[in-house]
């Protein structure tokens, strides 16, 4: 009997403290994810590309279904470099401050990596989010231009 309420006592303990560790670690780490988010789509509002580049993976992959309801639906990609590279030279210059949204949400963390979505008014973005050398950083984003009203 002594045997079994050691044995609970230790599971119990063992149960506080991951479930401590977890909703600190879970904190911390929803905001560096929304911070990375942030990051991404107002470095592209503001041209700065120092901060979208802080956001994104080298090795990033962003696509978008070109013509989905189309008889020969594809994918359009662009690269951490090409993404880098259009928000320093033209960002969102184009697009209205009415029209700039940055609303962030954390669909889903898991260890070392979160689905995230950005409804940025004129489009919405879903990105991959991963710890990579300690930092998160988007490493996949699948976008689609928004309805507009």
């Amino acid at each position: 009997m002594r045997k079994l309420g050691a044995i609970l006592a230790l599971i119990t303990a063992v149960g506080i403290i991951n479930a401590t560790s977890a909703s600190a670690q879970t904190a911390a780490d929803s905001s560096a994810i929304v911070a990375t988010a942030l990051d991404y789509i107002d470095g592209f509002y503001t041209s700065d590309a120092e901060r979208m580049e802080r956001a994104l993976h080298p090795e990033l992959a962003k696509r978008i279904v070109g013509d989905p309801a189309g008889p020969e639906s594809r994918l359009q990609n662009m690269t951490a470099e090409q993404l880098v590279q259009a928000t320093a030279s033209r960002g969102a210059a184009g697009i209205p401050e009415d029209a700039r949204r940055e609303d962030v949400s954390i669909l889903d963390i898991y260890n070392n990596m979160a689905s995230v979505r950005i409804d940025a008014g004129l489009w919405i973005d879903y990105l991959h989010v991963a710890r990579w050398n300690g930092e998160w950083k988007i490493v996949n984003v699948l976008w689609e231009m928004a309805p507009q009203d």
